[in-house]
């Protein structure tokens, strides 16, 4: 557990960065600070770890207070990732992970045996292990940079926009592997991001600080949605947190119809004969959804190019929100539904999710 207790950073300029904040980020799970620029994210996470001195106030790691702590010991308590990952360029990628092993006192050899099995953790190839920051792309270097964090096993961790630096598909990826990585370790993170999406989708709990440092409202997902504190916190979650909402509400109870499919390199006359509707999902040999074809359009074989790929697939398991996106993503305005392995299990129209809403009703 990581706690502020009545927390204010002041400037000699008379600047209050941060202001009286009280919070406290839960063991085991990540709180996300966010907020528009100049309310004290960055000033919080790094007073934790004492990068930056706090005015007055105590934070305390498990209830001992940070304050009288040796700064060194400290840190290496403390797990801290960075944009652009921090790397030491002249070091393999291998010895970038274990550096921080080494500081706590473990052996050569046993923290590159604790780096090798990170950077797989973390979806890297274990060939990665000898290449040399610059030979990585930019997502390849985050993980790096949280798998170096990782490696000393500390208590808590420190984020600070961590995925910012990356293109949207990477960042993308970075967070769901960073979600399933946090599901297997389980650390007592507080992660600083400007993305409310990010926050929303990576955080147990929010944080929404105002200009000046002051905490708006601390709250869980799904609550910052549904009930925001007031309106500026409202303003800054967005006009659409009742669609997103959707995204904490189970699909359970849905039910999904049977859709013909066919497979590419079939003939026009079997997508003809397949179905009369005026769309029909493409699969492949593992029946997995490729993509949506017009039958009466077609000519010869279907190929890639026949593809009408707008529609996206939610998981069997997943939220209405996800549900209700691939139904209204679709051309046919029937979303793909597909099981763990990406195969097609059936479809649902618009309907379906808006009655499971309705249904829903206040108890989201």
């Amino acid at each position: 557990m990581i706690s502020f207790e009545a927390v204010t950073k002041t400037y000699p300029d008379g600047t209050v960065a941060v202001d009286d904040l009280n919070l406290v980020a839960p063991t085991g799970q990540l709180t996300v600070l966010v907020g528009p620029s100049g309310c004290g994210k960055t000033t919080s996470l790094r007073m934790v770890n004492r990068l930056i001195a706090p005015s007055s106030g105590r934070i305390a790691l498990d209830g001992e207070s940070t304050e009288g702590m040796d700064v060194a010991l400290l840190r290496r308590r403390i797990g801290y990732v960075i944009q652009h990952a921090g790397l030491f360029p002249h070091r393999t990628v291998i010895d970038n992970v274990a550096s921080t092993a080494r500081l706590s006192g473990t052996s050569r050899a046993r923290a590159r045996a604790i780096a090798l099995e990170l950077i797989e953790r973390v979806g890297l190839p274990a060939a990665f292990a000898k290449r040399y920051p610059w030979q990585l792309s930019g997502g390849q270097q985050q993980r790096v940079g949280v798998a170096r964090a990782l490696a000393a096993d500390p208590e808590f961790m420190l984020m600070d926009e961590p995925f910012s630096a990356v293109d949207p598909i990477v960042r993308g990826q970075l967070q769901e592997e960073f979600l399933r990585l946090q599901r297997d370790i389980g650390k007592t993170i507080i992660m600083v991001t400007h993305d409310i999406d990010e926050a929303l989708k990576l955080g147990d709990q929010v944080a929404v600080l105002r200009t000046g440092g002051k905490l708006a409202q601390l709250a869980t997902p799904q609550e910052l949605l549904t009930a925001p504190a007031d309106e500026f916190v409202a303003d800054f979650v967005g006009r659409d947190r009742g669609y997103r909402s959707l995204g904490f509400v189970h699909g359970s109870g849905l039910r999904f119809s049977p859709e013909p499919t066919v497979r590419l390199g079939a003939t026009a006359e079997d997508a003809r004969r397949a179905t009369t509707d005026r769309w029909l999902i493409v699969a492949d040999e593992h029946d997995r959804p490729r993509g949506w074809v017009q039958p009466a359009a077609l000519s010869g074989t279907i190929s890639e190019a026949d593809l009408n790929l707008s529609g996206t697939s939610a998981p069997v398991d997943g939220s209405l929100r996800q549900m209700l996106d691939a139904a209204l993503s679709a051309p046919s305005r029937r979303g793909c539904v597909i099981d763990a392995d990406g195969r097609l299990v059936g479809t649902l129209r618009v309907h379906d999710v808006l009655a499971a809403i309705e249904s829903d009703g206040s108890g989201r």
